[in-house]
C-alpha cells in the first residue's frame, strides 16, 4: 500500500475530537450516553472521543461489514458482531469511523430503532457525501473529505493502516 498524500494531520484529529467531545457533552448535558462503537475501523476515534465526553457514557461494540477485501461497498450488509447489553431506553451515540453511501449505517439504524432507544444519534470522524446512496445524514462529524480512499486513525485497506495517527489518501 502506497500512500499519496497526508490530509488530515494528528493535530487537527486531536483539535476535531475535542471539538466533537465539547458538542456532545453540551448536547447530552445532565443525561447518560450509550456509545456503540462500529468495529474495526471507529474503535481509534471512540477512544479518543469519549475521553472527550463530560458525561457517564457507556460503551458497547458491533461489527458489520459491506466491503470485504474491496475499496468499494458491495451493498449487502453482514452483522459479524450484536451488542452484548439492551438499549431500550437510552440514549445512543453509534460512533463511526466514515461515512461513504450511507447503506451500512441506514441499515444499522434501522436495526437499533426498532430495540427503542430513548434517543439515537450518529457521530462519524469522516463523512464522504458525494458517494451517498440514501438519504441519511450524521448528526456529528468530524470532518468531509472528497471521494478518496483513505487509511489511518483507525481507518484501513485490508487490515493495513489503522495505526498511522493521520489520514492520508492510498494511491491507486
Amino acid at each position: 500500500m502506497e500512500l499519496a498524500q497526508i490530509i488530515i494531520t494528528e493535530e487537527e484529529i486531536k483539535q476535531r475530537v475535542a471539538e466533537l467531545g465539547a458538542q456532545i457533552t453540551a448536547d447530552y448535558q445532565g443525561r447518560d450516553l450509550f456509545v456503540i462503537c462500529i468495529l474495526k475501523g471507529a474503535a481509534v476515534f471512540m477512544s479518543d472521543l469519549i475521553r472527550q465526553i463530560k458525561v457517564p457514557v457507556e460503551i458497547d461494540f458491533m461489527s458489520l461489514s459491506s466491503y470485504g477485501a474491496s475499496t468499494k461497498t458491495s451493498g449487502v450488509v453482514r452483522m459479524l458482531r450484536d451488542l452484548d447489553r439492551e438499549i431500550a431506553g437510552k440514549h445512543i451515540l453509534v460512533v463511526e469511523d466514515i461515512v461513504d453511501t450511507g447503506l451500512t449505517l441506514s441499515y444499522l439504524k434501522e436495526n437499533l430503532m426498532v430495540r427503542k432507544p430513548a434517543s439515537l444519534k450518529i457521530c462519524t470522524f469522516l463523512d464522504k457525501p458525494s458517494r451517498r446512496q440514501v438519504d441519511l445524514k450524521p448528526d456529528y462529524c468530524g470532518r468531509e473529505i472528497e471521494d478518496y480512499f483513505v487509511v489511518g486513525y483507525g481507518l484501513d485497506f485490508n487490515e493495513k493502516g489503522r495505526e498511522l495517527p493521520y489520514v492520508a489518501i492510498v494511491k491507486e
